[in-house]
């Protein structure tokens, strides 16, 4: 391997948050998009968690938790600026969308798999977005008047809870959510971060993500070497 490697899910919102950092920062790395149902033996191998997003920087240095990838790659180059707002209040948003949002979220999704009442845990996940509501009503985004990065390690969860019931989602008192998950959607950002890729097989020829961007100029012991 002679490229940092980006194994990725294209809808997973994990996994759309590093990439839209990565395609924000500039940062360019080989990208391999997998089946969940059939890892390739590469990604067990360097990860036994094998979840995606997975970034592999080395044989012995690998990021297996998409916010890492987000932090390490904003502080190669952050030209939006992501960063200067992330603070102890981002973190906890954060961390609430990551472990109650997205428990009600999968509860309300995947109601089949679940025995639980999925329009209680539809409730639930509204509640978080109404304490959104006001954060965006304050400050124009969560935190401040652009971006930061827990908007945009929030944005592709709300993505996928808004789709599970489009007409639902719209009718709802969140006029604000709403229009930030819109202008969000249509931005350029987003499209570069959501290009689809061939599944990848051993043997292909390198795919480079942003899917505009050629072999990395930034070498793999400098990335490496970046985060030591």
């Amino acid at each position: 391997m002679s490229h940092p490697v980006l194994y990725s899910f294209r809808r997973c919102p994990f996994a759309i948050r590093a990439r839209l950092a990565i395609a924000s920062s500039g940062f360019v790395c080989e990208i391999r998009e997998i089946c969940l149902k059939n890892k390739p033996i590469q990604m067990l191998n360097a990860s036994p968690k094998a979840t995606v997003p997975l970034m592999v920087l080395g044989e012995d240095y690998v990021l297996d938790e998409s916010l890492d990838i987000m932090i390490y790659t904003l502080r190669l180059r952050d030209p939006n600026d992501w960063l200067a707002g992330h603070n102890e209040e981002g973190l906890f948003l954060i961390h609430r969308n990551d472990h109650i949002f997205k428990n009600h979220l999968d509860r309300y999704k995947y109601r089949d798999q679940y025995l639980d009442d999925n329009f209680d845990h539809r409730e639930a996940a509204l509640e978080i977005l109404r304490d959104l509501e006001r954060r965006l009503e304050q400050n124009g985004c969560l935190l401040r008047s652009q971006y930061s990065l827990a908007d945009i390690a929030i944005l592709p969860f709300i993505r996928q809870f808004a789709a599970v019931d489009e007409t639902w989602f719209a009718a709802q008192s969140i006029h604000r959510v709403q229009v930030w998950l819109a202008d969000f959607l249509t931005s350029s950002l987003f499209k570069d971060a959501m290009v689809t890729f061939n599944i990848w097989k051993e043997g292909d020829h390198a795919v480079f993500f942003p899917a505009n961007a050629s072999a990395p100029a930034l070498s793999l012991n400098l990335a490496v070497s970046a985060v030591i």
